[in-house]
């Protein structure tokens, strides 16, 4: 049975690139067998500032659309997380989507897809990856990096921009996509037997 994979859009801006980067990086997770690929936009979910009035390791959450975002996160094995880099950090949009909830994340590999100037992006998964571990999410080392060189000379990269040139083969070996999530997942899904042995007498 194929594990669930969720490609996540953390920017939220209207006319973002990240759009444009996920939809590459979701066809190319589409062709792995390994894999059943949803598409999660953030945008879309419209998640509010963390406004639960309990915490969320209770998970006795009160509105609607903490519930619907828990149910999303939960049913997902691993994730990609396709992010931008803002002031050297993550979007305000994909930290408070990750302190929302707590538990659903547990133990879940995490894959990074990052765009922007010279640095594609990489401090900002250097920082949610302290985030995430602070959840149990298990963040993956190997990732794909975009960097935009017009962003840095003050030049609006196209939206009809495509990412995958050149990068297609480091994509299929990106994070969940190239083992991570099956390495993660598998001491968490086989059952533990543990044996006993009689002592000497």
């Amino acid at each position: 049975m194929p594990l669930q994979l969720d490609v996540i859009v953390a920017s939220t801006r209207p006319g973002r690139v990240g759009v444009h980067v996920g939809r590459w990086f979701h066809e190319v997770a589409r062709e792995h067998s390994g894999f059943e690929t949803h598409w999660i936009d953030l945008a879309e979910v419209g998640l509010p500032l963390v406004d639960e009035p309990k915490h969320p390791r209770l998970r006795d959450y009160q509105h609607e659309h903490t519930k619907r975002w828990s149910a999303i996160v939960d049913a997902a094995d691993a994730f990609v997380l396709v992010t931008p880099e803002y002031n050297y950090s993550p979007t305000p949009a994909l930290t408070n989507a990750i302190d929302t909830v707590l538990h659903e994340w547990a133990y879940k590999p995490v894959g990074f897809v990052s765009y922007g100037g010279v640095s594609g992006g990489l401090r900002a998964v250097q920082a949610t990856k302290i985030t995430l571990s602070a959840v149990k999410a298990v963040p993956i080392n190997e990732a794909v990096v975009v960097p935009f060189g017009a962003a840095g000379q003050g030049r609006r990269v196209p939206p009809e921009r495509d990412p995958g040139e050149g990068r297609d083969d480091a994509a299929a070996r990106a994070g969940p996509l190239g083992g991570g999530a099956q390495t993660a997942e598998e001491p968490l899904r086989t059952p533990v037997i543990a044996s006993t042995s009689a002592a000497a007498p």
